[in-house]
């Protein structure tokens, strides 16, 4: 194993390997089948990209994610490492074009979605591919009570016929006992080597922290813990405005959620990852790949939708080893809230129907037709477009690209088209009026010669570049031009690319899937159930929760959590009768009240809810509280 670490230290930098890589990466050079089950931040791409490298030929890596192939991709480059992702609306022509670089060009690594597989001209030509080893990524999609199955992954056992020597090495950071035994019936794994690291994190702190004012507590969050922080929100409009907020209160913040263009998400990346902005407010888009050790705080606004999900993304504390905190914070009305907007936003047949059927005629796509068309997309015009609910229809087409109906990947733009409609002499005498716009118009002018004459695509990222502006400012300029009546301009803004994997068939096209709806709506509910368990569980430590939900046995109190930390506190008895004589002359909040009495949060509440239920006192819509 001396060459797999002098790989490891020479390409990942790292001097010794996380443990059981090393183990794993030997079971994979001896030609074994191989099941690994290591939790996030365990290193899983480590394991199959090392003997990937000291292996002749070439690796294929089948993944669901585009944006984990296409970072993964590109961080082998920056290695100097050749790699290829089948990924984004290739023509047919040019990813035949690829398949000949990595037959011919030495290629180390290819990745691809495992619809690519059902494919079979691609799977004609991966079989001529020299295949040494075949790792199969977030291996737990392949089983219908997995998080994120995706049927496609069903078929990938039919690599068996073609490469019966080549082993397979299944990764996935989140499969309980039932879905690991899936993963290895269902990829039809001889006589796997398996391994498992323990989902216990001694220094990760979980804590639930029951609050009726959310941004006050991350408040006190944050400014007690000044280091990296992650606060992981459900949507995108909740992203900015907690952004904003925390930056108007005095915070380093920024923002990340899959609707940013490419060049947005990397500024706003690389603020947080270069410590230049304390926080960063992000939707679940946001962690794919992202293994910054020095995280202090991964704090969620609202509850997760499971518990699988909840752990991948608190986990992203603490990676340095140092004691870190994975927070998530509750209000009264969150579980009955949450609850409700789940089922109201599961699609139902009826409804997937709908969608899908509106989608075609959206884009013009006739019966039998549409197999391999790509289009951009903005989900949510599309949605108010047909008066459909927002998040049902991203439930609907997150469903439909899962089960390789459509492929969906977030590549948000800005398409702009133009024409001056006024003489140059009169965009001149306007220039010399707005001497701030100077720059861009003139650098539009000179970039796009023909604008005068004909409707013009505008390259906003390179007039922005050459104008030493942001592309905001490009299309800013660009509609105070229409609105002034110098120019037309359509502006089109993309957050998708959506691919259509089959023809329009309707009824023969969603039957076959429709049985999968069913289920999947029943296990979110089931796993939307156990997050109600772990966050109104009172009497159990909160990592003890999340190991027994992984099925790990008889796991220890971690002394950490907000449970253990509420158990080992000696307090003094507390006389409810102090918030009773707050009370007596106005009406508080919890947060007035914590102010008022100088008690701890968890002591309050306690304290407020045994209150509640004996009819003492009473809270009205604004969250005060007052005597009955």
């Amino acid at each position: 194993m001396e060459q797999a670490l002098q790989i490891l230290k020479k390409h990942w930098k790292h001097e010794a390997f996380r443990s059981p890589q090393e183990e794993i990466i030997a079971s994979v050079l001896s030609g074994k089948d191989t099941f690994a089950l290591l939790p996030t931040g365990g290193g899983k791409s480590v394991c199959y990209q090392i003997p990937g490298m000291m292996l002749p030929g070439i690796t294929l890596v089948i993944s669901p994610l585009i944006a984990l192939i296409k970072d993964q991709v590109e961080n082998l480059k920056s290695k100097d490492i050749k790699a290829i992702g089948l990924v984004g609306t290739k023509s047919n022509d040019e990813i035949s074009d690829l398949l000949d670089n990595c037959q011919f060009g030495n290629y180390k690594f290819l990745y691809l979605s495992p619809e690519r597989l059902l494919q079979e001209w691609v799977l004609e030509r991966i079989k001529q591919l020299p295949i040494q080893l075949i790792a199969i990524d977030e291996a737990h999609c392949v089983s219908q009570w997995g998080h994120d199955f995706r049927p496609a992954y069903l078929q990938i056992k039919n690599l068996k016929t073609h490469f019966p020597k080549v082993p397979f090495l299944a990764v996935t950071a989140s499969a309980t006992e039932r879905v690991q035994t899936d993963i290895i019936t269902h990829l039809a794994l001889e006589n796997p080597q398996i391994f498992k690291k323990s989902f216990a994190r001694e220094n990760l702190g979980y804590h639930v922290v029951h609050t009726e004012d959310k941004l006050y507590k991350l408040q006190q969050i944050v400014a007690k813990n000044k280091q990296s922080s992650i606060v992981y929100v459900r949507n995108r409009k909740s992203c900015i405005s907690l952004a904003n907020q925390l930056s108007n209160l005095g915070f380093t913040s920024t923002h990340f959620h899959g609707g940013l263009s490419f060049k947005e998400k990397e500024k706003n990346m690389q603020l947080w990852l270069e410590n230049k902005a304390q926080i960063i407010v992000a939707t679940n888009a946001f962690g794919m790949g992202i293994d910054k050790p020095d995280v202090k705080t991964v704090v969620h606004f609202q509850l997760p939708e499971n518990l699988e999900n909840y752990y991948q993304e608190a986990g992203r504390a603490g990676r340095n080893g140092e004691k870190a905190y994975g927070l998530l914070l509750v209000s009264a009305n969150d579980i009955s809230i949450a609850k409700t907007q789940l089922e109201a936003n599961l699609p139902d047949k009826k409804f997937l129907f709908e969608v899908y059927k509106k989608l075609n005629n959206y884009f013009q796509i006739a019966y039998g037709e549409g197999f391999g068309t790509s289009y951009n997309f903005n989900i949510q015009a599309f949605a108010i477009q047909y008066q459909l609910p927002v998040l049902k229809t991203i439930n609907t087409l997150q469903f439909l690209d899962r089960q390789g109906v459509v492929s969906l990947s977030n590549d948000a733009t800005e398409k702009v088209i133009a024409q001056f409609i006024l003489p140059s002499k009169e965009i001149i005498r306007y220039i010399s009026l707005h001497p701030n716009d100077e720059t861009v118009i003139t650098t539009i002018l000179r970039t796009h010669t023909g604008i005068f004459e004909a409707p013009t695509p505008i390259q906003t990222e390179l007039i922005a570049k050459k104008s030493g502006t942001s592309t905001q400012v490009v299309i800013k300029t660009i509609q105070e031009l229409e609105k002034n009546g110098c120019l037309q301009a359509q502006i089109q803004n993309h957050d998708s690319t959506i691919t259509f994997n089959e023809a329009r068939e309707d009824e023969l096209t969603l039957n076959k899937v429709v049985r999968y709806l069913i289920s999947q709506n029943e296990l979110k509910k089931a796993q939307f159930d156990s997050v109600i368990h772990y966050v109104t569980d009172a009497t159990t430590c909160k990592s003890s929760l999340l190991l027994t939900y992984f099925d790990e046995k008889k796991p220890k109190e971690c002394g950490i959590c907000s449970f253990c930390m509420k158990k080992q506190k000696n307090k003094l008895p507390i006389d409810a009768n102090a918030i009773l004589v707050a009370l007596k002359n106005k009406k508080a909040t919890s947060r007035e009240l914590e102010q008022l009495l100088g008690w701890d949060s968890d002591t309050l509440l306690t304290t407020i809810q045994l209150l509640l239920e004996n009819k003492t006192i009473g809270i009205n819509q604004q969250n005060q509280f007052y005597l009955l």
